[in-house]
């Protein structure tokens, strides 16, 4: 055994006897390990420089901006088309087209929030679901995440409709306990006082609604005085009717009016101001057959008005005065419906069920309670080229079934002939509304650019022709704000990385190199087994000084790779085919050319940086034992010759 070895095995041996934590034993804490001389400086070194940005979230894609210049238009259309879901009515749906960066995402994001937050500053139920159908692109899996989200949505909201409710019953039993304590006092004064009825119909003693010396603010007199004249009042003086508690003279002070009822009759409670209002409104809400506008199970403040405003005796009313319920049991039975229907909702699974099972799910999870949904797919084109209209058919249906809520579809797409292939139903109910984003121009995305670089970076930290580049650079492809500020972040990390003061024209043009690398890296990377072979075989032929390259030369050199690799081999005719998708992507140039008598073939070179596209090649496992191709070179240089 080596000297290593024993000293690693004493080390762990150590380590398993000490009384300290795992990992974190005394004498690991006192190796060298932990010494600051085997300390190299790496991050210090790094961490030495003053930082450029303020904040580099803001130039990230996934930051949605409180404001989005020259788009002001689109989202007033937006805003004038989603303000029928304030109203409760059901909004048009809204189809965005757009290219890639053009603000459609971002823009649909900020009109969602503002809708949000509206709603929820006038009470009104709105909800807006986004659902990214690039990641999310099968009807089961649109249609089983939307379920989830509403399911939790509806679980958070019993959840707080319960706590609201169980704290009624706590103020129902502050109330009764003051109730009986006092009642308790008055029978000690006046054991021949009748006992009033209570709200829910029963004989209870009640003290602030029969005691005649009572102040006009509902306070109560105990003094020796006023003991006395209630002695010496007839027992039909004692007694309140409902005339008698709800006079108030204009002056605000009670007028007692004569009882001609018997003493076993129940009183009307007093009415206050707070609670005539309120009572009719919720008596007119139970008799539509659910709680769900409720105040007493509403987890918003006017609930806790209503409790906190009826205190019971010697102040106003019983605490149910103003609520659908009647008493106690009413309300414990309303809380094991709430705890029944939580129990009800099933979590969909990302696999395994039925579609028309998975929709049932959605389907009773979004009716649950009264709303307006507004339902967000981005890249709604890639949900219909992988899965068909399916889902948007039975989206944009579902109104017609549903009786609580109402279900508005907003589809945002690159691609502006998308609808062309789905079925005429679904695009006449779909396609609504709908609204073109157009590209930025060069000083659209200028003014973006500062916009977000006033908060990503420190003052002063952008020399002056910076942001023009980004923006130059950005508007010859399509005015892609997105490409322009993932420039602009990645020239001010270069220039963090060499610990540069300010950000430079230099860094804006290593950044432009920098991108255009990792975007072609990300592509071949992806690319599948036989397309690589086709490139790798243009790749090799370029090596050789070989250009203009022929089909059949390409095709020759990927039989060989083939064989090579045990992989099938494609006809030529496939092959061409796959050239075709490499020149789509930008990955090679191929230009069709006519030979005359010969026919016509295509002229092949390579679009992309050798040397870094080959390395993406031979770190696939595959493509890394291929032999070299030089004989195959050598045989057509010898036959151009």
């Amino acid at each position: 055994m080596s000297d290593d070895d024993r000293n690693s095995r004493s080390l762990g041996n150590d380590a398993l006897e000490s009384d300290g934590p795992a990992g974190f034993s005394s004498p690991f804490e006192s190796s060298d390990l932990g010494d600051d001389e085997s300390n190299q400086g790496l991050f210090d070194d790094l961490l030495s420089g003053e930082p450029i940005f303020e904040n580099k979230e803001v130039l990230r894609p996934s930051y949605t901006p409180h404001e989005l210049p020259h788009r002001s238009d689109q989202i007033n259309k937006m805003a004038t088309i989603l303000v029928a879901a304030l109203r409760g009515e059901t909004p048009s749906n809204i189809l965005i087209y757009g290219k890639t960066g053009t603000g459609k995402t971002a823009s649909a994001k900020f009109v969602s929030k503002e809708l949000e937050s509206t709603s929820q500053k006038y009470s009104v139920p709105c909800d807006v679901e986004y659902i990214n159908c690039e990641v999310t692109d099968t009807q089961y899996r649109v249609l089983a995440q939307l379920a989830n989200k509403f399911i939790e949505k509806n679980e958070a909201r019993i959840d707080d409709r319960i706590d609201s409710l169980e704290s009624l019953l706590e103020t129902v039993d502050e109330y009764e306990q003051r109730r009986d304590s006092m009642a308790e006092a008055d029978a000690t004064t006046d054991p021949d006082r009748p006992e009033p009825a209570s709200v829910d119909g029963s004989t209870q003693p009640d003290h602030h609604s029969s005691n005649p010396s009572r102040d006009p603010h509902g306070s109560h007199a105990d003094s020796p005085t006023s003991q006395q004249n209630r002695e010496a009042e007839s027992p039909a003086d004692n007694r309140d009717s409902a005339s008698s508690a709800g006079s108030v003279d204009s002056t605000g002070s009670a007028g007692p009016t004569p009882a001609e009822e018997s003493p076993t009759e129940s009183p009307s409670p007093p009415e206050t101001e707070g609670s005539a209002d309120g009572g009719s409104t919720r008596q007119q809400s139970a008799t539509d057959g659910r709680e769900h506008v409720d105040a007493a199970e509403r987890p918003a403040d006017g609930n806790r008005e209503v409790v906190e405003g009826n205190r019971g005796p010697g102040g106003n009313d019983h605490p149910l005065e103003s609520t659908p319920f009647d008493s106690r049991e009413a309300i414990e039975d309303r809380i094991e419906e709430l705890e029944d229907d939580a129990e009800s909702f099933e979590e969909v699974p990302m696999t395994g069920w039925p579609t028309d099972r998975v929709y049932s799910v959605f389907f009773d999870a979004v009716d649950y309670d009264e709303r307006v949904v507004v339902i967000m797919l981005d890249e709604i084109d890639k949900l219909v080229e992988k899965s068909g209209d399916d889902t948007l058919y039975n989206l944009s249906r579902m109104n017609s079934e549903l009786e609580n809520s109402r279900v508005s579809i907003i589809g945002i797409s690159n691609d502006l002939k998308f609808t062309d292939f789905l079925d005429p139903r679904v695009k006449s109910s779909l396609g609504e509304e709908e609204i073109v984003f157009p590209p930025y121009d060069a000083n659209q995305l200028r003014d973006i650019l500062e916009h977000r670089s006033d908060v990503a970076f420190k003052a002063g930290a952008l020399s002056d022709d910076v942001i023009p580049l980004c923006a130059a650079f950005a508007a010859q492809e399509h005015g892609d704000a997105r490409r322009a500020l993932d420039l602009l972040r990645t020239a001010g990390e270069l220039a963090e990385r060499s610990q540069a003061e300010t950000v430079e024209e230099r860094h804006v043009r290593e950044a432009q190199d920098k991108i255009e690398l990792d975007r072609v890296v990300e592509v071949v990377r992806t690319l599948p087994t036989q397309s690589k072979l086709v490139l790798f075989a243009i790749i090799s032929l370029e090596k050789n000084g070989v250009h203009s390259i022929n089909t059949g030369e390409v095709f020759n050199i990927y039989k060989r790779f083939c064989e090579e690799i045990d992989a099938d081999v494609l006809t030529q005719r496939r092959v061409t085919d796959l050239i075709s998708e490499l020149d789509m992507l930008g990955i090679v140039n191929a230009v069709v050319v006519s030979k005359g008598r010969y026919g016509r073939t295509k002229e092949i070179n390579l679009s992309v940086p050798l040397e870094e596209t080959e390395a993406v090649l031979t770190s696939d496992s595959r493509l890394g034992d291929i032999d070299d191709v030089q004989p195959f070179v050598q045989a057509r240089f010898e036959k151009q010759k």
